[in-house]
């Protein structure tokens, strides 16, 4: 069993059918390089915190290597005599490339490729219209996704015994390279909690708790109002299938919108599955004459929460010291991005898969082009989210801006979001505005109008 993104036991389709053979079974990780070198270090302290996790569920027994999956997992099954390898099916561009290549080695050597799978509830490319054409808009994509229903959860299996490989130690070394690279990687962002136990204990307590009134909370940066799943359903720690089948049986707004932002994670895979070329080029080419125009050390002060807007500056903060930033403040930057700063989507979309712990490439690039406009279901481009009104709207009382913000917490309620009124308000040392959002606002609009032939 090769796993990659499914670090757990339960609800595992793939790992059930591997465990079925009465022989045994060895339990695989690949340090992919190409992988490992595309990942900042948050997300390698997030996989290596994960690796580690279901090591010790597993007794000790997951094997771990370095190298080119295409010759790793042929020599581990050679190396166990393996007649099978069992899969859940890669969705990815990269992922789907690598797995073809893995499977023709295999075949050459005389091991069958079994994938299982996926790690989503319906696997991407499954969902068509009624003329067998993928879905270009969300809502009839959510609507045809719940009406094609999704398996009951897998069943844990009782006691897995895993194969013992590595009396060389080669396991235990290749873990501890990985985390030695991210030792040496000074301020680290407090992570979550690793593990499959962990990604339960946060469900529940959420779904217990949270989960009544998210859809109002969700929105709201200043309160706990969302689920904080996002980076265990990254690495398939816990997978949607579990969550829906809970959900099933709850009944109000919270669950059903909860069930609709896991259909967004969805029809954002089942949009890279069918055009793989958008995970870094617009989708629509409608705007692709647009002029962009962003200068670097405007780049760095987004970057560095140094914008002189309170909520942008409050989210890449947020982003840098917890590898994580609330969903409506990732919107609200990103358009602060492409629509004031006038950057293409990709520069930021770096930047987010470099720091995010839960990053993840077509929710990330896809929800990218979702506020640039260059996507499917896209936000229309003349559509601006003005950062001083979203943030007024969106955390009232400036409590999100004050516990990112240092400079602000000496300014009371909603004037957190406008330092540049009160009398006070860059006595601690914030920044100044970098622009003036109205009048990026209609240069915004200006080159909108130049692509779309005035």
């Amino acid at each position: 069993m090769w796993v990659r993104r499914d670090l757990r036991v339960r609800d595992h389709p793939a790992l059930g059918k591997a465990l079925e053979d009465p022989e045994g079974t060895a339990l695989l990780f690949v340090l992919d390089p190409v992988l490992w070198r595309r990942a900042g270090a948050v997300r390698r302290a997030w996989l290596a915190g994960n690796l580690a996790a279901l090591d010790e569920r597993t007794g000790g027994r997951l094997v771990i290597r370095q190298g080119d999956p295409a010759q790793v997992v042929p020599a581990v099954a050679a190396e166990v005599a393996a007649t099978q390898v069992h899969v859940s099916a890669e969705t990815t561009p990269y992922g789907r490339r690598r797995d073809d290549r893995v499977a023709d080695a295999l075949d050459r050597a005389g091991v069958s490729w079994c994938p299982t799978g996926s790690p989503y509830a319906v696997g991407p490319g499954r969902v068509r219209t009624g003329s067998g054409g993928p879905y270009q808009v969300f809502t009839p994509f959510a609507r045809a996704w719940r009406d094609h229903g999704w398996p009951d959860p897998a069943p844990t299996p009782r006691s897995p015994a895993f194969l013992a490989l590595d009396s060389d130690q080669r396991a235990r070394k290749a873990l501890d390279a990985a985390r030695q690279l991210i030792d040496d990687v000074a301020d680290l962002p407090d992570l979550p909690t690793p593990g499959e136990e962990a990604a339960l204990r946060r469900w529940r307590s959420f779904r217990d708790g949270a989960l009544a009134d998210y859809a109002a909370g969700r929105d709201r940066p200043d309160l706990d109002g969302t689920s904080r799943l996002s980076p265990y359903l990254s690495l398939g720690v816990l997978h949607p299938r579990t969550l829906l089948a809970d959900l099933q049986a709850r009944r109000g707004q919270g669950p059903q919108t909860l069930v609709t932002e896991l259909a967004w994670r969805e029809f954002y895979a089942d949009v890279l599955w069918h055009h793989p070329d958008s995970a870094w080029r617009d989708l629509k080419p409608a705007l692709a004459g647009m002029r962009y125009s962003a200068e670097e050390d405007a780049l760095d002060a987004w970057r560095t929460g140094t914008t002189g807007y309170p909520v942008v500056d409050a989210g890449m903060r947020q982003l840098l010291a917890e590898g994580w930033m609330h969903n409506r403040v990732r919107m609200i930057t990103g358009s602060f991005l492409t629509k004031d700063l006038h950057a293409w989507w990709p520069a930021g979309a770096r930047h987010f898969l470099r720091h995010l712990v839960d990053a993840d490439l077509a929710s990330n690039n896809h929800g990218w082009q979702w506020v640039a406009g260059t996507g499917t279901d896209a936000s229309p481009y003349f559509r601006v989210f003005n950062p001083v009104s979203q943030g007024q709207r969106f955390d009232p009382d400036g409590e999100y801006v004050r516990r990112w913000v240092p400079e602000l917490r000496h300014l009371p309620g909603r004037s957190a979001h406008e330092p540049w009124s009160h009398p006070e308000g860059y006595a601690h040392g914030y920044p100044l505005r970098l622009v003036d959002h109205a009048e990026e606002r209609r240069e915004a609009l200006e080159r909108y109008a130049e692509v779309r032939g005035g």
